[in-house]
């Protein structure tokens, strides 16, 4: 059985950052590419152990080795890119980057023949048939477990700020969904998805983690997809919610925000600060993220308090205030990813749009 435990929260402040990529031919189109690159040629030693596929043969992710200092994270990431895309490119094929590739249609496309998503695939059915998503995952290294629990529950309220920030996907399938993320919408279809309910504290997540386990809900423990989740494996807390990304200094944004935001809540766990996690239902909660799926950079959201609503731009500026940050700051400034999708589009058509999502 596939778990992990209380011992694994054993590090305060280390990174790790997974990324969800396209494999696509010269034209800029997805195709199978995971077999020849994770199955059948020896990938740079940066990559080794690190490079794998994802439920369809388009789609491959990356693992950064541990970060152990927050500002090594983007030269760490860059080098993993970089590899990535010379490896690729060594076998035909470039990589892109976005939280759906607008040219992307489920049924024209191979799934992987790897039995855990085989078994998903018969389990899940539909939902999972068409899961060309792509997404961003940090992790931020916890060295409690009942601490961890508490950050994971007190981080829900931020995950839709970082899903709107994100905002990557307006294209599934061929068609404008008229979202912003339509990744967050099509991958809420799968069981154990969205937004968490609170947990009191370790034992409590811990005995959900084995019921489902044990009560054939999901073959392992990677199978709670949730948006923020304490991993019980590498001992982290994780952020699951923005959409994969082309542009790194964007994934720096979130890697510096994801970093400021468990280190404060850390400390302030440390200190017996009391929890507000459960002031807002969650259902007040998954409307924020509703908002944010639909209007990315133009979302606004009902406030912690649950009294009244604030505009992103308002969220932005505060918290970059707040830590001392730019990294959000700029990435809310600049067109966001599913406007300039659009753009693109309408001005220079579809063979502009995949050349704009391939990483340099």
């Amino acid at each position: 059985m596939d778990r992990g435990s209380a011992s694994a929260f054993d590090r305060q402040g280390t990174l790790g950052i997974e990324e969800e990529f396209y494999v696509v031919d010269e034209s800029g189109h997805p195709t199978a590419g995971s077999d020849e690159l994770v199955y059948e040629s020896t990938p740079p030693d940066l990559l080794e152990g690190r490079l794998d596929h994802e439920l369809f043969k388009c789609v491959v992710e990356t693992q950064t080795p541990l970060i152990d200092r927050p500002g090594r994270a983007s030269d760490v990431l860059r080098d993993v890119r970089e590899a990535l895309v010379s490896y690729a490119r060594e076998h035909g094929f470039g990589i892109a980057g976005a939280g759906l590739h607008p040219l992307a249609r489920w049924r024209e496309l191979e799934h992987a023949e790897k039995p855990r998503y085989r078994s998903q695939l018969d389990r899940i059915q539909y939902p999972q048939h068409r899961n060309t998503t792509a997404g961003l995952h940090v992790h931020v290294g916890v060295d409690d477990a009942d601490k961890a629990i508490w950050i994971a529950n007190e981080l829900r309220w931020y995950v839709p700020v970082m899903l709107a920030l994100s905002a990557n996907s307006p294209f599934w399938n061929g068609f404008d969904t008229g979202l912003a993320s339509a990744r967050a919408k099509i991958f809420e279809g799968l069981p154990n998805t969205g937004m968490p309910t609170a947990f009191d504290d370790f034992a409590a997540f811990d005995r959900f983690e084995r019921r489902m386990v044990e009560s054939g809900a999901i073959d392992d423990r990677g199978e709670l997809w949730y948006d923020v989740r304490p991993h019980t494996g590498h001992g982290s807390v994780e952020i699951r919610a923005p959409d994969g990304q082309a542009d790194p200094v964007v994934v720096d944004a979130f890697v510096e925000y994801t970093e400021a935001l468990v280190t404060d809540l850390a400390e302030r766990y440390d200190d017996g600060e009391s929890a507000t996690a459960g002031d807002l239902r969650r259902e007040l909660l998954d409307e924020n993220k509703w908002r944010a799926i639909r209007h990315g950079h133009e979302a606004s959201f009902i406030d912690r308090s649950g009294e009244g609503t604030v505009d992103l731009g308002e969220i932005v500026r505060r918290e970059s205030d707040r830590f001392g940050i730019d990294g959000i700051r700029s990435v809310y400034e600049r067109e966001s990813g599913a406007a300039r999708q659009r753009r693109l589009l309408d001005d220079a058509g579809p063979d502009a749009l995949c050349d704009a999502l391939r990483l340099e």
